[in-house]
């Protein structure tokens, strides 16, 4: 199976024959991959160098004269090391763009705390009007690329090693119900569901699937705790943990409920290793989660 960068390479490549409003600005990152790419279309596809701050730059001036920019390098080159120009270079001129990383939040240990970006998605929830979505399998990347890149919005779109098994249709930004129970609800974020699936097997929890995140399904989640009553979730998100706990308080703010956020850690983790062993160290194992998850649902 390909990984979710190598299906925005051929799916972006396409993208740019179909359609010529759409521009591809890189930071060095994956430019063997655009190489054909590039030269089918010189004026389209701009690599900027290890430059990121003008890589933002770059698209959200091609964003002003009308094109559809995509930018793209590691998460945390792309998110928090030009933030100032995603701020303001494309919100507070008010343009549309989209934002394709690669590393998530530990998907390269080797690379060093420098390549790990696991507060990306709460970096840009301090922002506005922003669509974060978070896919868990190549073929749901594709689908959500092509409907970034159909708008004319602010995307990202973060894209991990990680990957479940199978991809799940994509249909709307409203999350997936994959198991009905009556044990409390689990949402599980993107690459992290079949993880999700094993630890929560004969629990009876509900489980939900999101791989759009902003907006947050607010609807979708009173839906499946039933609206009445009280509730209690757990989101299980392969980034920093908590991040959405304050956008499921705010769906569940008239109802009694408690919600649990399980993530990756504020800690840094020095012995990098490998990406399996980041997931345990953090607890999100399908072990760790199912021990984690049955506490605090009591089940």
């Amino acid at each position: 199976m390909d990984t979710m960068r190598d299906r925005f390479i051929s799916t972006t490549t396409r993208l740019l024959d179909e359609d010529p409003r759409v521009a591809l600005v890189l930071a060095e990152i994956s430019r063997d991959g655009f190489g054909p790419a590039q030269r089918a279309h010189p004026d389209r596809v701009v690599n900027v160098g290890i430059r990121e701050q003008l890589l933002i730059g770059a698209g959200a001036g091609m964003a002003l004269t009308g094109v559809r920019p995509i930018m793209h390098t590691f998460a945390s080159f792309l998110v928090e090391r030009p933030f100032e120009q995603v701020k303001l270079d494309l919100g507070h001129q008010g343009v549309g763009g989209v934002l394709v990383s690669a590393g998530a939040s530990y998907d390269w240990p080797a690379g060093g705390f420098t390549h790990m970006s696991p507060g990306d998605v709460a970096l840009l929830d301090t922002l506005d009007g922003w669509t974060v979505h978070v896919p868990g399998h190549p073929d749901e990347a594709e689908a959500l690329l092509r409907r970034a890149v159909e708008g004319d919005g602010r995307a990202y779109v973060r894209l991990s090693l990680q990957s479940n098994s199978t991809g799940r249709p994509v249909t709307g930004p409203d999350f997936s119900t994959v198991r009905e129970g009556t044990g409390g609800v689990v949402i599980a974020v993107g690459p992290m569901l079949d993880s999700v699936l094993e630890a929560t097997e004969g629990l009876g929890a509900t489980v939900l699937y999101a791989t759009t995140v902003r907006p947050f399904d607010a609807a979708g989640l009173r839906r499946a705790t039933g609206a009445h009553g009280a509730a209690d979730v757990v989101i299980v998100e392969p980034y920093l943990a908590g991040t959405s706990t304050r956008a499921a308080d705010d769906a569940l703010s008239d109802l009694p409920h408690r919600v649990l956020g399980l993530g990756v850690g504020r800690a840094e983790l020095r012995r990098y290793g490998q990406m399996a062993e980041h997931l345990v160290a953090h607890g999100l194992d399908a072990r760790s989660l199912r021990e984690r998850i049955s506490g605090f649902l009591g089940l």
